[in-house]
């Protein structure tokens, strides 16, 4: 089969072979696109990135080993030429600033149609940010005040601090935790303990349990 050259190459990371599979297809149905890849974890998707050096990679917020919005940071640092959007089932509100301030050039729900995952592609691949007219609208406020508009407890989470909750979300130890993380078990307490005080909350169990709620109403 031939290729086309003038194809922009997008490269594909998510933890779920299904949604690699849908996107794919979907990508493939473009004339002016084609897949060099997909991935599950972060180290593979650095590997592929390096080896294919797409236009574009679309990245998970959660992956089978590393975390989203690292990779945005380390595709944005090893390799600034190549783009990345972020297209998560996360909540917007929680996800996509984080996302444009590792570097992304935008955020997109999975529950979006395929006609606005395509829409989302075309506009990064043009250089320019993709972002909901919400998200929008908050960007432009806090821009005018100067100063950040008022956040949920969890919005207030530092990106480390939020993937744990998630993880303790998902019922895994300090120790399981600290493990997948590659940091000790005295970091992990740490950043427990810094959870607990920015939700106001009061020992293991409330953490447990509201981490446990929080998952199951954000996915």
């Amino acid at each position: 089969m031939s290729i086309n050259h003038s194809s922009a190459r997008i490269l594909i990371v998510d933890d779920h072979p299904l949604v690699r599979e849908a996107l794919s297809t979907r990508i493939a149905l473009q004339p002016d696109m084609e897949v060099c890849g997909d991935a599950a974890s972060e180290s593979e998707a650095i590997a592929l990135v390096c080896q294919t050096v797409p236009d574009l990679v679309l990245i998970d917020i959660s992956l089978k080993s590393g975390h989203g919005i690292d990779l945005v940071k380390q595709i944005k640092l090893k390799h600034p030429s190549v783009k990345t959007l972020v297209i998560s089932g996360y909540q917007e509100s929680l996800y996509a600033e984080r996302s444009l301030r590792a570097g992304a050039m935008g955020y997109l729900n999975k529950q979006e149609s395929n006609e606005k995952v395509i829409e989302a592609i075309r506009t990064v691949l043009r250089g320019e940010r993709f972002v909901s007219v919400d998200l929008s609208r908050r960007l432009i406020n806090q821009s005018l005040q100067g100063v950040n508009v008022m956040k949920t407890p969890t919005e207030r989470l530092t990106n480390r601090e939020l993937e744990i909750f998630r993880m303790i979300g998902e019922g895994l130890s300090s120790s399981t935790i600290a493990e997948q993380l590659f940091l000790s078990s005295h970091t992990i307490d740490t950043h427990r303990d810094n959870i607990k005080r920015k939700l106001g909350l009061s020992n293991a169990a409330e953490l447990s349990r509201s981490a446990v709620q929080w998952l199951l109403e954000n996915g």
